[in-house]
């Protein structure tokens, strides 16, 4: 049986970039290994947001486009 992880959610991925920003605010003393690997994070997490916006974005203008021909529809009536 495959053990497949939920895509995380947009607001998962934004709360996962802040608790990131919040690390290197409080690092005193930067370890730079553990730096570079929440860098390597936040960069897929960002990555990841980019997709899902995009992804939102074409579902929205699908809606729009939808509402604006029953409109069309409901005005020729």
């Amino acid at each position: 049986m495959e053990n497949k992880k939920k895509a995380a959610s947009l607001n998962d991925n934004l709360k996962q970039l802040a608790e990131i920003s919040e690390w290197f605010n409080n690092q005193k003393d930067l370890d730079v290994e553990t730096g570079i690997e929440k860098v390597k994070i936040a960069a897929e997490l960002i990555k990841s947001s980019k997709e899902k916006l995009n992804k939102l974005e074409n579902e929205f203008k699908e809606i729009e486009k939808e509402f604006s021909e029953n409109q069309d529809q409901s005005e020729s009536l």
